[in-house]
This record gives C-alpha cells, sequence and structure tokens, in this order.
C-alpha cells in the first residue's frame, strides 16, 4: 500500500513553538516557523541566532520553543548545529537539529559556517526565514534584499533611491556545495510546503530551507496581507518554488503566466518611491531569471509543461 503524502490537512498539529510570544501581526516568519517544527516533532533540537525569532520566541526567562532550544553567536548557526549533531550521534540519538536563521545570519554573517557545514555534509536540516533585511535590528539592508528596496541603509534621496543591486542567489551558493537537498518554500503554497519539509525531515547529510517570510514592519504593509504577499511574490516572479536533490533542479510550481512585479511592489512601503525607470529595471531582470528558471526540462511532472509566452516581457510599466 502506497503512503499518502502528507498535506496541510493531514500534517501534525500539535505546536512546538506555543502562542503567546511576542511576533508582531502577519508575521510570516512565525507561521513558517511553527509550521516547520510542527512537521519535524517533538524530538527536535533548535539552534537559532540572532533574529526576529529569537527576540520573539526566547527572550530569557522565558521561551516559546517547547523543544529544547540553544543560541549562541550571530554568524555560529551552520557551526552550532554541527556540533550538537555530533554529540547527539556519539550517544546514538537520531534527534533532529535545525538551524533557524534569518537572512542575514545565512546570507551574509553566516555564510562562513553555512559553507563548513554544507561542505562537509553533515546532517542537520538549516532553515533560512528570509525576510529580506535585518529587520530585528531596525531594517538594514542585506544581501537579500531587492533591488530597489528601501532600507535604513539603502535610503531614498537625492543621491540614491533604494538598493542598488540585485538580490544574492543564496540557493546557487548552496547548491554548488553538492548538498544532499534544497529547497524553496512559500507560506502561501502550504502542501508544497510541508511535502518539502517532509522530504528534508527524512533524509540525511545537509538539508537547506529557504522560506520566504513576509515581514509587515520592514516592508511597510498591512499584516492582512502577508499571504497575498507571498503569492505575488511567486506570481510576478520575485520568488520561485523548486527543488534541488542529487543535483538535479525540478520546479515544482510553475504560474500560469507571469503577472507585472508593479503588482507585488504596489502592496508595500519599501518600494513606494520606485520610478517607472527602476519598475522596468527590475521587470527586465525578473523576465530573464523567469526564463532562465521556467526551463521546460526543469518543470515537475505533476506540473503542466510548455512553453508559454511570457505576459510582461518586454511591456513597459508605469510608475508606482
Amino acid at each position: 500500500m502506497v503512503e499518502k503524502a502528507m498535506t496541510i490537512k493531514t500534517m501534525p498539529q500539535e505546536d512546538q513553538l506555543g502562542s503567546g510570544h511576542g511576533a508582531c501581526g502577519g508575521c510570516g516568519l512565525s507561521t513558517a516557523v511553527n509550521n516547520v517544527l510542527r512537521i519535524l516533532g517533538p524530538d527536535t533540537v533548535v539552534y537559532a541566532p540572532a533574529s526576529c525569532l529569537l527576540v520573539f520566541s526566547a527572550a530569557y526567562p522565558i521561551s516559546a520553543f517547547k523543544v529544547p532550544f540553544i543560541y549562541s553567536a550571530f554568524e555560529n548557526t551552520g557551526a552550532v548545529i554541527s556540533g550538537i549533531s555530533a554529540g547527539l550521534r556519539k550517544q546514538g540519538k537520531q534527534t533532529y537539529v535545525v538551524g533557524i536563521a534569518g537572512d542575514g545570519g545565512t546570507f551574509d554573517i553566516g555564510l562562513q559556517a553555512l559553507a563548513g557545514a554544507a561542505e562537509r555534509n553533515d546532517d542537520v536540516l538549516y532553515v533560512c526565514v528570509d525576510n529580506e533585511a535585518y529587520m530585528n535590528t531596525g531594517t538594514q539592508r542585506s544581501g537579500s534584499t531587492p533591488f530597489g528596496a528601501w532600507t535604513t541603509t539603502t535610503p531614498v534621496g537625492s543621491k540614491t533611491q533604494g538598493k542598488r543591486s540585485f538580490k544574492k542567489d543564496m540557493m546557487c551558493v548552496v547548491a554548488g556545495q553538492d548538498v544532499a537537498y534544497a529547497a524553496t518554500l512559500s507560506i502561501a503554497h502550504p502542501n508544497d510546503f510541508v511535502k518539502k519539509v517532509e522530504k528534508a525531515k527524512a533524509m540525511r547529510g545537509f538539508r537547506f530551507l529557504h522560506i520566504m517570510t513576509p515581514c509587515t514592519s520592514g516592508w511597510k504593509t498591512d499584516p492582512a496581507v502577508t499571504y497575498d504577499l507571498a503569492r505575488l511574490a511567486v506570481e510576478t516572479g520575485m520568488w520561485a518554488l523548486y527543488e534541488i536533490e542529487n543535483g538535479e533542479t525540478t520546479v515544482t510550481y510553475r504560474p500560469e503566466e507571469m503577472l507585472p512585479v508593479e503588482n507585488y511592489l504596489k502592496l508595500q512601503g519599501r518600494f513606494r518611491h520606485m520610478s517607472k525607470e527602476d519598475i522596468d529595471t527590475l521587470q527586465r531582470w525578473l523576465c530573464k531569471r523567469w526564463d532562465q528558471r521556467y526551463h521546460t526540462d526543469m518543470v515537475s511532472k505533476e506540473e503542466p509543461k510548455g512553453d508559454k509566452e511570457l505576459a510582461m516581457c518586454g511591456e513597459e510599466t508605469e510608475g508606482l
């Protein structure tokens, strides 16, 4: 008998991140972490560096985690989870070890420790909860911050108009080290989310999950539109859903057509200043990425195949 794949309806419902923590209303990060830990279950050890997660879930002397939890320096996620895993293995235990770090602690400050754990193929799960800036310390830009976005270190004024470089491709960086498994996830695609966490849980070696987690305060958005933003990010090409297993890349969801990126930008205050020229620059970059990412050979067999003309490539946009 073939066992049915877990879905959002059949996933475990026991929270490992208790209610009553201090996350902002509409926080995508808390939703993502809670569902990851539900699937991993109670036999799990969590490490988190300096981040929003650490602040809202584990301010001394209390903790919202129902599983063992540890933290140390900002840059140490890859090193600490490798050490915990080695210690548990020495004791003959099969406990899941997960490090949950933000984009600042993954793309930038924690990249060296992450690279070491990946190169050694340590038996750990690394989860990057990506809200595209250093939100915990007041919204400074990170390597994940998208083109044009306002942050306190990419201000808007007469000399500059937000961040002038594009988002780092962290999945490419990780996959380049031949890891066991790497995948992108979205809270707006729950069954895809659950499937990838369950797959990572069942594997051994270094696994990397990259989750987009909209941030109401840093993105200057209405808490009610968090899921809409997560969905639009995928439909506009600002985020893509795919997995890399044994060196093979598979797209797990391909939008039927590419929506204008303006649909996504106009819901966020961090992009309110963007000119027509900057929007067109971002759109062209996204169209190029879209063509590269959604090559027919990379699309999952579970999804419709075939090349479709992009709705937005080459079209003009209006300023916000």
